[in-house]
């Protein structure tokens, strides 16, 4: 009890801090919704990064970035007379009441997999009425994550593999047709067909319980790190890159995968 007590002396704090800010501060008295909105997608990488790198300092301070965001929100809500932090609060506790009925209702499921599913039919029929499937799903995600949530928003209505091995046979289909559209020099289309395999390559991540942001990240991340040992290793014996040939520029490169 002693630690919520200070947890909400702390959140009244902070409340009271973006008061005065806005009612005082040039920077923050001229912000809207619409200026803050870049300054919150980057946050949002930020705290991404912080939890990539497994820093529990950088992952805290990232939380208290994106949380001041969540409160200037509110703040402008509140003087707009749209809506207060305590109805962004009850909003999210109903919403989470509501779409756990096996936690506060009677309903039983048999794993994560159901729960998932329940979520979004419970989603689909909220607000006294139907909304099309795919409805909210932001346009503006990238693409790969909207690709990602597209694809577990029609699993939640049946729309999905019977059996995520047959997934596969899809991906190949589509590497085959791709291949055959750049066979026939038609960008356009190898273009749409790319999509097509990044689409089911994707879906491919889904079904096995994989995150493809995640797993793309990480090797970007590796390319980077044995790419610089690369560079420096070049750097270290006066060599420049764009003198070497590949041949000699993969020899370092494996000593790079050694080294990882």
């Amino acid at each position: 009890m002693e630690k919520m007590n200070e947890c909400g002396r702390e959140f009244k704090k902070l409340l009271g801090i973006i008061d005065k800010l806005r009612a005082t501060c040039p920077w923050d008295m001229k912000q809207t919704y619409e200026s803050l909105r870049k300054l919150t997608i980057e946050e949002t990488y930020e705290l991404a990064d912080a939890i990539f790198s497994g820093n529990e300092d950088a992952l805290r301070n990232e939380l208290g970035d994106l949380m001041l965001h969540i409160v200037f929100y509110a703040k402008i809500g509140s003087e707009k007379g749209s809506f207060t932090m305590t109805d962004v609060l009850k909003g999210i506790n109903d919403k989470l009441v509501y779409r756990h009925p096996h936690v506060f209702g009677d309903v039983r499921v048999s794993g994560p997999s159901e729960v998932e599913e329940n979520w979004e039919k419970l989603k689909i029929n909220e607000n006294d009425g139907y909304k099309p499937v795919l409805s909210g799903v932001p346009s503006s995600l990238p693409a790969m994550v909207k690709a990602n949530r597209i694809q577990e928003k029609v699993r939640g209505v049946g729309f999905d593999w019977e059996k995520r091995e047959q997934i596969w046979d899809k991906v190949l289909e589509e590497v085959s047709e791709l291949k055959t559209e750049v066979r026939n020099h038609n960008t356009e289309t190898i273009e749409r067909e790319l999509g097509d395999v990044i689409f089911s390559i994707i879906n491919a991540s889904r079904l096995y319980g994989l995150d493809p942001e995640a797993a793309l990240e990480k090797t970007n991340r590796k390319f980077i790190k044995r790419f610089n040992y690369l560079e420096r290793e070049t750097l270290r014996k006066g060599i420049s890159l764009r003198d070497m040939t590949l041949d000699e520029m993969n020899v370092i490169w494996e000593r790079a995968k050694e080294e990882d």
